[in-house]
């Protein structure tokens, strides 16, 4: 099973390239756990702590489709020091105002301009795989290989920036992803040789394409519609456990669903399938939307821990195919953007699927909570089972 990751890793440049994008986005699974956890140190209040946070995550998700599509016109390694240089800034300066106890609104600009800047890390790794193998078989093992990584960093990142802050400092976790973020988004920039081509006026190739919104669009909504449904399952399993004076199993809970994504994306590197990757998108959702039919009337944990191990092995394989039909979808010219596309999707849909399940469990209890991720997983369903069949422009190389 491993002998097609190894073959991908031993190309030139791939594993520096993967190495680096690994370091650049730990990040991602550490930086608003950490705001949460600092802030509430600091102020003493979660309700201010979790709005700093999704001011982060908010401008994240709105601002990585233009960051990305900068870096396509202008190129990886002339974008990626700035954008680096400009999120260490910004992130630093929210640490030290929290520190220096300022007034909230300048902790919610200061989060708001740290997650604007905040680099698409994964979309540019993506996008030197697209560039080094083109339309093959291998390029699906890559997409695997790069959800293995992201999976690696959820189940590692909340941990260590958990330990971090709570034993050294409430900063500390902060701090380290900063670190790791600007190391591993210089080194990515480093390495010329695998980077893709700008196609801006200023590059190398030809002027912007249109991005194909006709076939990226039910994309994008379906994957809106996949984020709404992690970030309802999150909150109600952390509520689920709550309930039973059992809150301290909701991170092993959490981490067994992200052990079964992570295996059927080990397993899915190794395999050649024949269906496209629109009809793999599109099974894929529904396997999700049928996968959490269950979870409203499940009450034992040990059932459950079943149950969302199942559901993380349907997660992976409806990501990767994601991504694939993204790489099929867009001109190669706006690859990052597109990717950068769906990953905003599903970033600003966790954060409206924790918002609405949240409220949900507020009034009606756990299980309830269940129910919103069940709506939303018909709802990403219904977008991939209309979308239109064929390929875009990224087919054509």
């Amino acid at each position: 099973m491993l002998e097609p990751y190894r073959a991908l890793l031993r190309l030139p440049g791939t594993l520096k390239f993967s190495a680096s994008g690994l370091l650049g986005r730990l990040p991602i699974s550490m930086v608003a756990l950490g705001i949460i956890i600092l802030v509430s140190a600091r102020t003493g209040s979660y309700g201010i702590a979790g709005s700093v946070a999704a001011a982060y995550v908010i401008a994240r998700s709105a601002c990585s489709p233009l960051q990305a599509r900068l870096v396509d016109r202008y190129g990886q390694r002339r974008m990626l020091p700035l954008i680096a240089f400009v999120h260490a800034a910004t992130l630093g300066g929210l640490v030290v105002v929290v520190d220096l106890d300022l007034p909230v609104p300048v902790l919610h600009v200061l989060a708001a301009l740290a997650g604007g800047s905040s680099p698409t890390i994964g979309s540019y790794v993506r996008a030197r795989w697209n560039h080094l193998l083109g339309n093959t078989p291998e390029l699906q093992t890559a997409f695997a290989l790069e959800a293995v990584v992201d999976e690696l960093l959820f189940m590692i990142g909340p941990p260590v920036v958990t330990l971090l802050a709570t034993a050294v400092n409430p900063s500390a976790g902060i701090l380290v992803a900063l670190a790791s973020g600007f190391v591993g988004t210089l080194l990515l920039a480093s390495l010329r040789g695998t980077e893709p081509p700008a196609h801006g006026r200023s590059g190398a190739g030809t002027a912007l394409q249109p991005l194909g919104w006709r076939l990226l669009l039910p994309v994008v909504a379906a994957s809106v519609g996949i984020g709404t449904l992690f970030g309802a399952f999150d909150i109600s399993v952390i509520a689920l456990a709550s309930e039973q004076d059992a809150r301290a199993w909701s991170g092993v809970l959490l981490a067994i669903t992200a052990t079964g994504s992570m295996l059927a994306a080990a397993i899915l590197g190794g395999l050649r399938l024949r269906r496209s990757a629109s009809a793999r998108f599109r099974i894929g959702t529904v396997a999700i939307a049928v996968a959490i039919l269950p979870l409203p009337f499940i009450n034992h944990l040990g059932v459950l821990a079943v149950i969302v191990f199942g559901v993380g092995f349907t997660i992976s394989p409806t990501l990767i195919a994601s991504t694939a039909r993204v790489s099929e979808t867009v001109p190669t010219s706006r690859l990052a953007e597109g990717l950068a596309w769906t990953t905003s999707a599903v970033v600003g849909g966790i954060a409206l699927g924790g918002a609405v399940a949240g409220q949900v469990i507020d009034h009606a209890g756990a299980s309830a909570g269940f129910v919103v991720s069940i709506a939303a997983g018909v709802l990403a369903a219904a977008a991939a089972l209309a979308s239109p069949r064929g390929n875009g422009p990224g087919q054509m190389r």
